[in-house]
């Protein structure tokens, strides 16, 4: 049973440490709409930080410590049963018996590890404040719970490891790109992003213990966000997979495939088992799928998927890569780039057709962008292939806002009544 002494030394050490010196991120969570603001993302990628940057704000703008309640329901003893969540605002109030809970501002941090916690928090809402932050790093959980007890009532951010504007930021460099010594040290970060990932644990230590620091992060998320939360049994049958789809990243994957692969190794797993186990996977945000572009919804939900890491440290880490392909790495990281900077009305997708290209971007039903991400360009025939993916969808789908991303190269194309934009990543990405 949840002690009430055990919540108030929780909630009143919290307070003591208020404010909490942290290095600004891009995401600024939204306080005074009315609204629950919801946070989602993966473990470890800064969903603890963009809260206590909203508290922080609060301070400034002059609310006190004593009206801002903060739990981490990661904390294993914060395990609650559905008729022990009234005990957190009982807690608070006997500590704080003049304040009405209306002006209580509450941060609730990785609150899916409790079954039940929805109905308590539409209760908190409906009945005693607006004022709710909440984490968690489950998606599907989140998405799902949201759409029916908290429907309406949310405004829903996500949090990804750092972008390269914000890993240049940790680490403490200048992004004029127009200084020729700034530009030096901007590229020779891009390229360590490029191989270390965006984690801001690894930033900060200047990639120090990268590889046991992102094995950690892999396997609590394995245990506690697949294992235990999902009951699975064949853990072995898990490990395989993840490791499948992480050497296949930005390709076209089979789930059907890897099951054939299994089933001739002698690994007993159901082929609705592993389908199931993607959204698992993309629920808890160690991978997101790309679908392809078709006019048809059907057509493209039956077509393959590519998958793509959340940070591309994680590949390096778990495959052991030292010499690794830098066109996969920077492929990724384009596409990371893309779901985290797109507006909720903007889709991504693939195209392909007798050629390929990498990124297309809609806003509604229109087409809006096609990019190509290509790490070297200098040989004639690479360059050939890779606008002719661009062409050719340029073709099919109407779309003459054309983008060759590279590792360094900087042009102007034409081909074809085509104008093809090539930009260097860490130009491109430094700015946004």
């Amino acid at each position: 049973m949840i002690r009430k002494e055990l919540l108030k030394e929780l909630m009143v050490t919290f307070q003591s440490s208020l404010p909490v010196e942290l290095i600004n991120r891009k995401v600024d969570l939204a306080s005074g709409t009315g609204k629950i603001v919801s946070v989602s993302g993966v473990r470890r990628s800064g969903k603890s930080a963009a809260l206590m940057l909203a508290m922080n704000k609060l301070l400034v703008d002059g609310v006190k410590k004593e009206y801002i309640l903060f739990l981490n329901f990661d904390d294993e003893r914060l395990q609650f049963e559905k008729n022990e969540f009234d005990l957190i605002l009982q807690s608070y109030q006997e500590l704080y018996p003049d304040i009405q809970l209306k002006d209580v501002y509450v941060f609730f941090d990785e609150i899916q590890m409790n079954d039940g916690w929805e109905q308590f928090v539409r209760r908190v809402y409906d009945q005693h404040t607006k004022h709710i932050f909440i984490t968690g790093s489950n998606s599907k959980m989140l998405s799902s719970e949201i759409a029916t007890s908290l429907r309406g009532r949310t405004l829903q951010y996500e949090i990804f490891p750092l972008s390269f504007a914000e890993y240049c930021r940790f680490r403490n460099l200048e992004t004029d790109v127009y200084i020729t010594s700034v530009r030096a040290k901007i590229i020779s970060a891009f390229y360590d992003f490029l191989q270390f990932g965006g984690f801001p644990e690894v930033a900060l230590m200047n990639h120090e213990h990268f590889e046991q620091i992102l094995q950690e992060y892999y396997f609590v998320m394995l245990y506690k966000d697949l294992v235990e939360r999902y009951e699975i049994k064949n853990v072995a049958a898990v490990k395989y997979f993840i490791r499948r789809l992480l050497s296949n990243i930005t390709k076209p994957t089979s789930v059907n495939k890897i099951y054939n692969e299994l089933k001739s190794q002698g690994v007993l797993v159901g082929k609705n088992t592993l389908y199931e186990l993607v959204e698992y996977l993309e629920a808890i945000y160690l991978f997101m799928p790309l679908f392809k572009f078709e006019p048809s919804l059907v057509k493209q939900n039956s077509s393959d998927k590519k998958y793509y890491v959340i940070d591309n440290g994680f590949r390096r880490a778990l495959l052991q890569t030292v010499n690794d392909d830098n066109g996969i790495l920077l492929e990724n990281m384009v596409y990371l780039w893309l779901r985290s900077s797109c507006d909720k009305n903007m889709g991504i997708y693939y195209f392909k057709g007798k050629k390929e290209c990498d990124f297309v971007i809609t806003s509604g039903t229109k087409v809006t962008k096609l990019i190509q991400v290509c790490w070297d360009i200098s040989e004639t025939a690479t360059l050939k292939r890779e606008m002719a993916g661009l062409l050719e969808a340029s073709e099919q789908l109407n779309c003459a806002e054309l983008t060759l991303i590279t590792a360094d190269r900087e042009d102007t194309l034409e081909h074809s009544g085509k104008v093809i934009h090539v930009v260097p990543a860490w130009k491109i990405m430094v700015c946004t």
